[in-house]
């Protein structure tokens, strides 16, 4: 990256410092102590889709994990491999005592993109990320069972769809999360963002389907 690159980073950072830091200096001293967020956000990592600037949030509103195709793997007790998503999880769940969870997808998803081009025997060039995208395996099963005869476009919005909702099942995987679902202490919540229509849409377990959630782009 060159220097006026990183330069732009850093003016980015000067107008923080005025426009949060001191005009909000109280927020940040309060913040300084604690932090106690209500929402923990599991969203991709990619740079198109921040949470915190996507739903309009200060600094301490949410707790925010991000990874490729914003996927949560299933609860694994004790193994020796390491649980970024997991660890992350705990604290969330066991020390905050957030309320509400929403795994955050969104349309023209790289992650999903890798795992339908593996399936096609295209990607045994990545050393992590066909292994990582396999978790939303079962999403992409799902998906070509009930739509043999979809587009490739209609198929890869329909797993990153179906990706969110494997997660939220893994989510109840976690014995300590599904006791807090259970006593009605935790929601969770599936969303998607359309990047091309710049619309915000929840999985409904009534209808089960994806239903906008804002109805006009104002």
């Amino acid at each position: 990256m060159s220097a006026p690159d990183l330069g732009r980073f850093i003016a980015g950072f000067r107008r923080f410092q005025k426009s949060w830091f001191c005009r909000d200096h109280n927020l940040f001293e309060n913040l300084v102590e604690e932090q106690s967020p209500k929402a923990l956000v599991i969203a991709c990592s990619d740079s198109r889709v921040d949470p915190a600037l996507l739903l309009d949030c200060n600094p301490g509103d949410l707790f925010v994990v991000r990874n490729v195709a914003n996927l949560v793997p299933p609860y694994e007790a004790r193994t020796t491999t390491q649980h970024g998503v997991s660890a992350a999880l705990e604290f969330a769940v066991r020390s905050l005592k957030v309320e509400d969870i929403i795994i955050l997808g969104h349309a023209r998803c790289g992650g999903i993109k890798a795992l339908l081009s593996g399936a096609a025997g295209d990607r045994d060039d990545t050393e992590f990320l066909s292994r990582w995208v396999s978790i939303a395996a079962p999403a992409q099963e799902r998906v070509q069972q009930c739509c043999p005869h979809c587009s490739e476009q209609e198929l890869h919005r329909a797993c990153e769809q179906e990706s969110i909702l494997v997660s939220l099942e893994n989510l109840m995987t976690f014995p300590w999360l599904r006791e807090r679902v259970e006593r009605g202490e935790l929601s969770l919540h599936g969303w998607f963002f359309d990047l091309e229509k710049g619309e915000l849409l929840g999985w409904d377990a009534a209808t089960k389907t994806f239903q906008p959630m804002v109805r006009e782009c104002i």
